[in-house]
């Protein structure tokens, strides 16, 4: 029947369906996404890039902001890379650039304590292959590739449609990797 073949080229189905867009580099995603979605989550804010270092470039008030939810009950995470690992020193080399990842953390760690909350901060570095930020049911995966900078990473955008799906397999995968991580001192 070409019907139906019609349709299934037309309309996502099954896992496909979570996939809201794919953008060549992080960078060329919608300058107002992670913004908007700060603002439109209410309980769960989860931050699993290596740095997060754009975080605090791009979201006006970024710490007073996700300090307010926390203080209303959201779950709100950071799960950075570990400045003092030999991995991340590695990456260094290969980045060669002068904002090195631990300083790029440690920016990352300075504007988290300017929140009015206190808010989790655990370090890992498992991730720094793939960044995955989680906002209720909506997430943006980055998987870095090269010698390229997190900017450079090829980035997916999903919204959780069904269980099981993509979106919760990163959900299980930041868990996994949360359970596994250093608790971060207070800077």
């Amino acid at each position: 029947m070409l019907w139906p073949e019609v349709v299934r080229r037309a309309v996502k189905v099954g896992a496909d369906r979570e996939l809201v867009g794919v953008y060549p580099r992080r960078s060329d995603l919608p300058r107002s996404l992670f913004r908007e979605l700060i603002e439109r989550s209410r309980s769960r804010l989860w931050f699993g890039g290596y740095t997060s270092y754009f975080v605090w470039l791009e979201v006006p008030n970024a710490a007073g902001t996700l300090g307010a939810k926390a203080g209303h009950g959201a779950d709100v995470r950071f799960l950075l890379g570990d400045p003092a690992s030999p991995i991340t020193a590695s990456r260094e080399q290969i980045e060669d650039t002068p904002l090195t990842l631990a300083t790029r953390i440690a920016m990352t760690q300075a504007e988290i304590a300017k929140s009015p909350t206190p808010l989790a901060v655990r370090s890992s570095d498992r991730h720094i292959s793939m960044s995955v930020w989680i906002f209720d049911d909506e997430a943006i995966v980055a998987t870095h590739i090269g010698a390229g900078l997190g900017q450079d990473s090829v980035t997916l955008h999903l919204q959780r449609r069904e269980a099981g799906g993509p979106f919760d397999r990163y959900v299980e995968h930041f868990e996994a990797l949360w359970a596994d991580a250093q608790v971060a001192e207070r800077a």
